[in-house]
């Protein structure tokens, strides 16, 4: 029987995180309710999660300050943001610290499941794909797949889930045109506006991780998608 999927719901509004707690139980999840930044901490410290859902308006500590802390200390573990925010800058912001959703209230509870799920599912397949390595050459990187990790020298890139799922995505198809479209769908469940958005930036992230290599290029090909390339 397939184990339950482990969810930290980081919400300080006391009846909502009550009610998306209840309803995600009923769901079949697992999950551990902190009503704020500084306990959230605390219980990714004890235990480990399939995602954490993120409020942003939150006393102590907001959600963007925790969210730099796991990406920091617990990379691998995904996180969306959860808030009444609805201003693209914010959204932006939340997608730049690496978030892979960004669920606005007031929230319906079915969306939610459904948005959970698929982002679970995408995730579980990208990790279940067959590898030929679990680690690349990628010019002086090293480039640890399993381990999140990119090694120049002594220099340790930790990568994020989402970080590490496009590298991964980009080396399996070097030299190759990967349309916007094939990479949302693959590795964000969906394409959209933000998505869409939230692709440039981990792009810019993933050109400056390996700007040290300069046969490494991320290419543009316009309105198709990007090329990933190692010069020879």
């Amino acid at each position: 029987m397939e184990s339950r999927k482990k969810i930290l719901l980081v919400e300080d509004d006391e009846s909502l995180g009550y009610l998306l707690t209840e309803y995600l139980r009923m769901k079949g999840f697992e999950i551990k309710l902190s009503k704020n930044g500084i306990n959230a901490l605390k219980e990714i410290e004890k235990n480990k999660f399939d995602l954490a859902i993120l409020d942003v308006m939150m006393p102590e500590m907001d959600g963007f300050t925790l969210a730099e802390k796991i990406k920091s200390k617990y990379p691998e573990i995904p996180f969306i943001f959860l808030t009444a925010r609805s201003l693209k800058i914010d959204v932006l912001k939340g997608f730049y610290l690496g978030a892979i959703d960004y669920l606005k209230k007031p929230i319906d509870e079915e969306e939610l499941v459904v948005r959970i799920n698929t982002l679970l599912n995408t995730l579980s397949l990208n990790k279940s794909q067959p590898n030929l390595s679990k680690e690349f050459i990628l010019g002086k990187y090293s480039y640890q797949i399993d381990k999140l990790k990119l090694i120049y020298d002594d220099k340790i890139i930790k990568l994020t889930s989402r970080e590490n799922d496009l590298l991964h995505f980009f080396v399996l198809r070097q030299n190759k045109i990967c349309t916007h479209k094939e990479i949302l769908d693959s590795i964000w469940g969906k394409n959209d506006y933000f998505t869409r958005k939230s692709l440039n930036v981990f792009i810019s992230r993933l050109r400056n991780y390996l700007e040290e290599e300069p046969s490494i290029i991320i290419r543009n090909i316009h309105n198709q998608g990007f090329i990933f390339q190692i010069e020879a």
